[in-house]
């Protein structure tokens, strides 16, 4: 069966490096390629709802103490609208090496098991096991397995990558790109050379791919 809630098995190293732009919303499709589509705390996929509305650009080190590295791309994550308001300006481990598929398991009902200090301040912080977040995990873990088993074209539609993959060689980052190489495995060039699988897999299957 498909987990669409497992965490990466190994944190992420960044695969682009746009440097320069004058606003976070530039960095946008960067980001979502970055982090494949999906919310970097809660997983959250694009697929499942509106993305302008959704998901937000999460400057990880708070804006109000940190001013000078909030446009950073490193510093910049891709998060769903109800995780980057519950962090709001709170300074909170970082995700990328702190939830990861040892340090945090998804049980079939929901609720998740944080097993690191680092892991279980960012699960509390963020109110990832507040029974509505706990439902709603529970209810997609439940959607996705009827549709795998019943339904193969729900299934593909509810774990496909968006149709409008970002093309990143048409951007051009007023202070460069310090990793020109990412382009050519981003996901848009990806499928232009009929590599991209047709459903988003687990993040567990290794970083954010």
């Amino acid at each position: 069966m498909t987990e669409p809630f497992q965490y990466p098995d190994t944190a992420h190293v960044r695969r682009h490096g746009p440097q320069g732009y004058a606003d976070a919303v530039s960095y946008r499709p960067w980001l979502r390629d970055e982090f494949a589509f999906r919310c970097v705390y809660c997983l959250k996929r694009e697929s499942w709802g509106s993305v302008q509305a959704d998901f937000d650009l999460d400057h990880f080190l708070p804006v109000s103490k940190h001013s000078i590295e909030t446009l950073h791309y490193e510093h910049l994550l891709y998060a769903c609208a109800s995780c980057n308001s519950a962090k709001w300006d709170r300074e909170i481990p970082d995700p990328i090496p702190s939830l990861l598929s040892r340090s945090v398991r998804v049980r079939p009902d929901g609720v998740l098991e944080p097993v690191t200090p680092a892991a279980s301040a960012i699960v509390w912080q963020l109110g990832l096991n507040l029974p509505r977040m706990v439902t709603y995990r529970a209810m997609w873990i439940d959607v996705i397995r009827l549709a795998e088993e019943h339904n193969p074209k729900l299934f593909r539609q509810l774990m496909a990558y968006p149709d409008d993959l970002p093309d990143l060689s048409t951007l051009r980052p007023p202070g460069g790109n310090i990793r020109p190489e990412g382009i050519t495995e981003s996901h848009f060039e990806r499928r232009k050379r009929g590599e991209l699988p047709d459903t988003n897999g687990t993040a567990g299957c290794g970083a954010w791919t």
